[in-house]
């Protein structure tokens, strides 16, 4: 049986609790809306929503050209070639959100509101975008197997399909009115020393501000210990360009006011931020600095990943109608 651990504020440990059965994964092909899931990385219970094809720029993959020049023009001239892959939009089980909470934020998809009465900024909490490879598949004879307030208003029980969850028109016409800020198009990740940073940006919209135009993005980053020894995030080192030609340095201890610990038993560590620009497109990239647990420290490397607006794409929604 497919089990989770599930604390029970009871010092002695974790119990197990029976939530369907395992089926094997898919090599090939995709999973379908409607699939429960085991996150291998973070344990948390979800359910696939709809999948998205992502370009996976993976600079620890160099073509063999790449590598004869690399050793005269350093670092920052490494060609990469993305690759398609799959990438599910997912809803995170509520139940499980405090477990993860250390190791993730419990993702959310972030956007601007775009009418006059407005400054806000919407969240849709429990939702994540989830790697073909980080699912573990399961069946439950479970109605309502997953609890979000989304969960019954994008899918419906169908006994008669497999999966038996089938998506409802609420949740194919909000994909189609959100899919600028929901889409998923450039994934970049890279390895340093066996700690393998990967980032997904994704644009958030257009805010007028006196007489200027300031785009918003949202970023991804999930840092993973490829490595047995602990090793802790201590500092970012951010270099943000703007196609204005505005060349910004970021510096500041741990992210997002943590200073995450990856170690064997707890590898990896997600969480998102946000950036803006004076202009409707530039790069990121930078460094975080992890130290040993002897003291000394060494440099991982943030890959280059580019931040685009979406110039032609609909005014953005003014408000979350269903």
């Amino acid at each position: 049986p497919a089990s989770r651990s599930a604390r029970r504020n009871r010092p002695e440990g974790k119990v197990l609790e029976t939530v369907g059965v395992f089926e094997a994964p898919k090599q090939h092909g995709k999973y379908e809306t409607g699939q429960l899931f085991l996150h291998s990385v973070f344990g948390y219970r979800g359910i696939v929503l709809f999948p998205w094809q992502a370009r996976l720029y993976d600079r620890d993959v160099a073509s063999p050209v790449t590598e004869k020049n690399e050793n005269v023009a350093g670092h920052g001239s490494k060609e990469v070639k993305g690759k398609t892959h799959t990438y599910y939009q997912v809803l995170i089980d509520a139940r499980d959100c405090p477990h993860i909470s250390q190791r993730s934020q419990t993702e959310a998809v972030t956007f601007l509101a775009n009418h006059d009465d407005s400054r806000a900024l919407y969240a849709i909490p429990g939702l994540d975008y989830v790697s073909h490879e980080d699912i573990l598949p399961y069946s439950s004879t479970d109605q309502v197997p997953i609890q979000h307030e989304l969960f019954e208003r994008f899918l419906m029980y169908d006994q008669t399909k497999v999966p038996p969850f089938v998506a409802r028109d609420t949740l194919c016409a909000w994909q189609e009115k959100n899919h600028p800020w929901l889409e998923l198009s450039d994934v970049h990740r890279e390895t340093t020393e066996n700690i393998r940073v990967t980032v997904i940006p994704f644009y958030m919209g257009m805010r007028e501000a006196q007489n200027s135009h300031v785009y918003w993005w949202r970023y991804c980053i999930r840092l993973e210990n490829l490595d047995s020894e602990v090793v802790q995030l201590r500092e970012r080192h951010w270099r943000i360009f703007s196609l204005s030609g505005t060349l910004e340095t970021v510096r500041g201890r741990g992210v997002v006011g943590r200073e995450p610990v990856l170690s064997k038993e707890q590898p990896a560590f997600q969480y998102s931020s946000h950036v803006s620009l004076q202009a409707s497109s530039g790069h990121m990239w930078g460094t975080f600095r992890f130290e040993r647990p002897d003291g000394s420290h060494f440099d991982v490397r943030i890959p280059p990943f580019s931040l685009e607006s979406n110039k032609d794409e609909k005014t953005p929604p003014s408000g979350l109608h269903w």
